[in-house]
């Protein structure tokens, strides 16, 4: 089980439009019009960005920055000059819900040298329209998103949720890893007990403890992930779509997915058609 991988599961950038901004001291950057997650990477000098609720936070040349709210928030040159580049994703459809529910409004990464190849390849990508060029960034956002929570689920200060903290506990952490590697599976909870090999009311009450919510339910939600996903998929069809994430039929598909994401899997699939999954952010310098 790969848990970040699991985690972005679903988050594509699709025509994704990057800003490349420079701000001179005392101007700042009011970001009014959002879109539900924003990547910010400091190209050169150095930057503070602040949300509505929530300390400043200052980033340095590699530094990184996810901002995970609608709200505005404001970034602002230390120092003489600096040069920033941000890309973002609406995420309007359900897909980035297990995303966006599990991060705080503002997360900043320090520099570091994993990430600066591909901070430099961005910089350099928008400054020349070549073939490819919007594949290319799209990518791009993804492989920097990924490195960026790679590097702070591993700081002190993260907060990840709790089932990717229940991963290394010995007696939840296996079942989590079965139910994610063999989602299809009809597990049940004296079977995930003995992949923990425990008895089954210890196994519930352990799980429910770190994950905070019973094997079933969570399970289940695991499963709506994926449909999500899946039915987002050209040719995707209910049935389908059922049969990949371990129902017998449609309608109990369709009660499951209708109860956990609120909206029939039908017309989750036609809405998904009305928007795309990314697109940029306006900054507008005030000052």
């Amino acid at each position: 089980m790969d848990a970040l991988g699991d985690l972005l599961r679903g988050v594509r950038a699709d025509g994704a439009l990057f800003n490349r901004t420079v701000l001179t001291r005392p101007w700042e950057t009011n970001c009014t019009e959002r879109a539900a997650l924003e990547l910010i990477t400091v190209v050169r000098g150095s930057a503070r960005v602040c949300v509505a609720s929530g300390e400043p936070r200052t980033l340095r040349e590699g530094g990184a920055a996810i901002v995970c709210t609608k709200a505005p928030f404001t970034l602002a040159a230390v120092g003489a000059e600096c040069e920033l580049v941000s890309g973002s994703y609406q995420l309007d459809s359900a897909v980035g819900r297990r995303l966006t529910s599990t991060l705080p409004p503002l997360l900043a990464v320090p520099s570091g040298e994993e990430c600066m190849p591909i901070v430099e390849l961005i910089a350099a990508e928008i400054a020349v329209d070549r073939p490819g060029r919007q594949y290319v960034m799209d990518r791009m956002l993804d492989w920097m998103l990924a490195c960026t929570l790679r590097e702070w689920f591993d700081l002190p200060e993260a907060c990840p949720p709790a089932w990717y903290r229940a991963l290394g506990d010995d007696i939840v952490g296996p079942a989590l890893h079965a139910m994610h590697d063999e989602p299809t599976r009809p597990w049940t909870v004296a079977a995930l007990a003995a992949r923990a090999q425990v008895s089954r009311a210890v196994f519930a009450r352990n799980f429910t403890d770190l994950v905070g919510r019973p094997p079933m339910a969570y399970l289940t939600e695991w499963r709506m992930t994926l449909a999500a996903e899946l039915l987002a998929e050209p040719g995707a069809t209910v049935a389908s779509v059922a049969g990949q994430v371990g129902y017998a039929d449609g309608f109990g598909f369709s009660d499951a997915f209708k109860r956990i994401r609120g909206i029939a899997p039908s017309a989750y699939r036609a809405s998904l058609t009305t928007g795309s999954t990314a697109s940029g952010a306006g900054l507008r310098a005030v000052g």
